[in-house]
C-alpha cells in the first residue's frame, strides 16, 4: 500500500498552490470548505429522524453531522497513531487521516433525501419495484 499516494493533498481541478500563506493543510483547509458551504448550512433545515429512546430530543442534520464529524475525528486520530506506531519510518501525512475522516463524516448528509437511509430505501423501492420502474432514464 502506497500511503503517500493514498495520503496526497493534490486536488484535482485546481490551480497549484504551493505558496502557502498559512498554517492550514489542505485537508483542513477541505473541512473548512465544507463548514462554509451553502449545501452544508441547508442541512439546518431538515430534521434528522430516529426513534427516541428515553430522555434524546430531536435536532437537524446539520448538529447530527457535527456529532458524527467529531466521532470520526476522534477514530481517524486512533488509526493514525496506530498506524505510526506500526510504520515509523514512513514519512507519511498519518496524522491528516483525522482530518480526513471528519470532512468524510460533514458530508455524509449532504444530497441524502429526507428520512435519512429509510427515504433512501423508499426512493430506492418505487424506481426498483413501484410506479418509478416505468419510468425511462
Amino acid at each position: 500500500m502506497n500511503w503517500n499516494q493514498l495520503l496526497s493533498d493534490k486536488r484535482f481541478g485546481m490551480e497549484e498552490y504551493h505558496d502557502r500563506k498559512h498554517d492550514r493543510t489542505d485537508f483542513q483547509r477541505d473541512y473548512d470548505r465544507l463548514i462554509f458551504s451553502a449545501p452544508f448550512r441547508r442541512l439546518q433545515n431538515k430534521t434528522q429522524v430516529f426513534p427516541l429512546p428515553g430522555n434524546i430530543f430531536v435536532h437537524n442534520r446539520l448538529t447530527h453531522s457535527l456529532e458524527v464529524s467529531c466521532v470520526g475525528r476522534s477514530m481517524g486520530n486512533n488509526v493514525a497513531r496506530g498506524l505510526m506506531n506500526k510504520y515509523p519510518e514512513q514519512s507519511t501525512s498519518f496524522f491528516e487521516i483525522g482530518s480526513i475522516v471528519a470532512a468524510a463524516c460533514l458530508a455524509h448528509d449532504m444530497g441524502n433525501p429526507p428520512f435519512g437511509h429509510s427515504g433512501e430505501r423508499a426512493i430506492s423501492s418505487y424506481f426498483m419495484e413501484g410506479n418509478g420502474k416505468n419510468l425511462e432514464m
